[in-house]
């Protein structure tokens, strides 16, 4: 097996060292007027093929908001696979942990309408080779991390021991439950933040469950946030999608424990990755020591100006266009 080499990103900020573990997909993009129903042709207007995958997302979109970031995953030695590793390393991402696998990289296939909106199919390739001794392998930089992130797009397994191994070295581990899947109580006893939309959120608190809407009294959050600290986590960011965000945290003063963060109104082209865009940016303010519902606030900004370009991780902003469209609010 060879290991792809790249250089760590600059520490400019003075933030701890961010360690995203997952996945790296190649996104093939079809744009089309509308999305098809089951069963149904529809006529395409468009074709990309882009560097994604959750996990190499949020740590470009990491990198791209100045954080010192490694990325710890597995591409194939394939034009897909060299293209991601040119895309993450381009952000000022360490990836010296991203390994070369005999599997093909794995790809995502995706339909994106005139609004933005799209639906997703992925194939896991490499990504379904990550394991445990991938994480042992990448010791030297998750030991003195500040934030572990991590999705399941990869192996339970893998997720479980880069989760023991942030808690181990003192991290915050930051847990975005998607693709959603049922997670073990150990894995939720490591989480320290919770990123969630609300469906997910419902499926997590389980049979009769109701989160609410965006419109929602904060005593009917304040439910939910005490729903999610009897299941061990203290820290929950709920995603609205254009409604903003909910930030549920009973580490927080009671006045602060259920903050609402308010959606940025942009013109939306493309709102893949998304998601992604705010997780990294999530993880970036963490690193640097913010409350929690700063760093939402922060990354509900980031996450919309994603959303005004297509394709993902180029469409990613950089700190300063943050912080001037912070300055207009």
């Amino acid at each position: 097996m060879s290991t792809a080499a790249g250089s760590a990103g600059d520490d400019s900020l003075g933030a701890g060292r961010i360690v995203v573990v997952g996945s790296l997909n190649a996104d093939l993009t079809i744009y089309c007027e509308r999305l098809p129903q089951p069963g149904e042709t529809v006529h395409g207007n468009g074709f990309a093929v882009n560097p994604g995958g959750k996990s190499a997302n949020q740590a470009v979109a990491a990198g791209r908001l100045g954080g010192y970031v490694s990325l710890v995953g597995a591409v194939g030695d394939d034009p897909n696979g060299h293209m991601l590793l040119a895309s993450v390393a381009g952000a000022g991402v360490d990836v010296g942990r991203v390994r070369t696998s005999s599997e093909p990289t794995g790809v995502a296939v995706i339909a994106v309408d005139a609004g933005g909106e799209n639906n997703i199919i992925i194939s896991a390739g490499a990504n379904g080779t990550l394991s445990p001794a991938d994480v042992a392998e990448a010791a030297d930089v998750l030991d003195g991390a500040a934030v572990v992130s991590l999705c399941l797009e990869v192996a339970m397994p893998t997720v479980l021991a880069a989760a023991q191994a942030g808690h181990d070295a003192g991290a915050k581990v930051l847990l975005n439950l998607s693709p959603y899947a049922h997670i073990p109580a150990a894995l939720a006893g490591l989480v320290d933040v919770l990123l969630v939309n609300a469906h997910e959120a419902a499926l997590f608190l389980g049979p009769g469950a109701s989160v609410p809407g965006a419109d929602a009294h904060a005593a009917q959050w304040d439910a939910v946030r005490e729903r999610f600290a009897e299941r061990g986590i203290r820290q929950v960011l709920v995603t609205l999608g254009a409604h903003g965000s909910v930030v549920l945290d009973s580490d927080a003063p009671a006045s602060r424990s259920v903050v609402f963060v308010e959606p940025t109104r942009v013109d939306a082209v493309d709102t893949t990755g998304a998601g992604d865009a705010f997780t990294g940016a999530v993880a970036v303010r963490l690193a640097l020591g913010d409350a929690l519902a700063d760093a939402a606030a922060f990354a509900s900004v980031a996450a919309a100006l994603a959303t005004t370009r297509k394709g993902t991780q180029a469409a990613y902003p950089e700190t300063a266009d943050v912080e001037r469209r912070l300055r207009k609010s």
